[in-house]
C-alpha cells in the first residue's frame, strides 16, 4: 500500500509516496525549498507543490520541525514563530482537501526507523538524532515513542545544543568534521548522562556521510549508528502515521 509522506524540514520540504510494506519511497522524492520566513502561508503553499507534483488524491502524513500537541503546533524553533499556536493539522488539511496527520518531524523519523532501520527488533532505550538545520530527538523505550522530546534544545555550554552541535553549525562555523565531531560527542555525553539509552541512532542528511564523522566520537557507551532510511525516514515515518487516519 502507498500512503503519501511530506517531511517540513528548516531547508527543505520533501515528499514522495511511500510503500509501507518496504519502508520506503515508492517514487522518487520532490522537493522545494523552505521559504524563508517561513510563515505557515509560505510553507502551506510548498507543500501543496510537493503533494501537487505527484497528482496524489488521498490521506497525507506531514511532519513539523517543532512540538506537535493534536494537530497544533507548540514550538517553532527554525520556521516563523507564527506558527505557534495553530491548528496547523487543519491548515494543512484545508489547503491540500485531504485528511492530514501531523506529527514531529524527529518523531515520524524515529517511528520509521524503529519499524523499517536502524531501530528494528531493538529494546531498551533508543534514542534517534536528527542532525540538520536543528537537533531533533526521538526517544523510545520497548519501542514506545516518548513525543515531542526536543533534546536539540538541552543546555550545553550556555547554549542550545543545537546551535553548537547540529550540521548548520558546522557549515556556519566552518568547522572541519574533527572539530564537529569533538562538539558533537560532547551533546552526546550530556544526553547519554541523562538518558542512559543502549543505542543512538544518527539521522539527518549528514547520515549518508557517517564515515567522516562517526569514527571520531569517543566515550560513548551507547552504540551509535547511522540512520538506514537516512534523510527518508521523516517522509516514511509520515506515511506510516497517514495510514493509521
Amino acid at each position: 500500500m502507498n500512503v503519501f509522506g511530506v517531511d517540513i524540514g528548516g531547508t527543505g520540504i520533501k515528499g514522495a509516496p511511500v510503500d509501507l510494506e518496504r519502508g520506503d519511497l515508492a517514487d522518487v522524492r520532490c522537493k522545494v525549498s523552505t521559504p524563508h520566513p517561513a510563515t505557515p502561508e509560505a510553507v502551506l503553499d510548498g507543500v501543496q507543490q510537493v503533494v501537487e507534483h505527484f497528482d496524489w488524491s488521498g490521506p497525507v502524513g506531514v511532519t513539523f520541525p517543532g512540538v506537535v500537541v493534536d494537530g497544533v503546533t507548540r514550538t517553532a524553533a527554525n520556521v516563523d514563530s507564527n506558527w505557534i499556536g495553530k491548528d496547523a493539522r487543519a491548515l494543512i488539511s484545508e489547503r491540500l482537501g485531504m485528511p492530514v496527520a501531523l506529527l514531529n518531524d524527529a518523531d515520524a523519523a524515529g517511528v520509521a526507523e524503529m519499524t523499517f532501520g536502524a531501530g528494528r527488533g531493538r529494546g531498551g532505550t533508543v534514542i534517534l538524532l536528527t542532525l540538520g538545520t536543528g537537533i531533533g530527538s526521538a526517544v523510545f523505550v520497548d519501542g514506545q515513542l516518548l513525543p515531542n522530546t526536543e533534546l536539540g534544545h538541552l543546555e550545553l555550554h550556555g547554549h542550545d545544543a543545537e546551535k553548537r552541535a547540529s550540521v548548520k553549525a558546522r557549515e556556519d562555523d566552518d568547522l572541519s568534521w574533527e572539530h564537529w565531531a569533538h562538539r558533537l560527542t560532547k551533546y552526546l555525553a550530556h544526553v547519554e548522562m541523562l538518558f542512559s539509552p543502549e543505542l543512538f541512532v544518527i539521522g539527518g542528511g549528514v547520515s549518508r556521510k557517517a564515515e567522516k564523522f562517526l569514527p571520531l566520537i569517543e566515550g560513548i557507551s551507547a552504540e551509535i549508528v547511522p540512520a538506514a532510511l537516512q534523510n527518508n525516514a521523516g517522509i516514511v515515518g509520515a506515511a506510516m502515521s497517514a495510514a493509521k487516519l
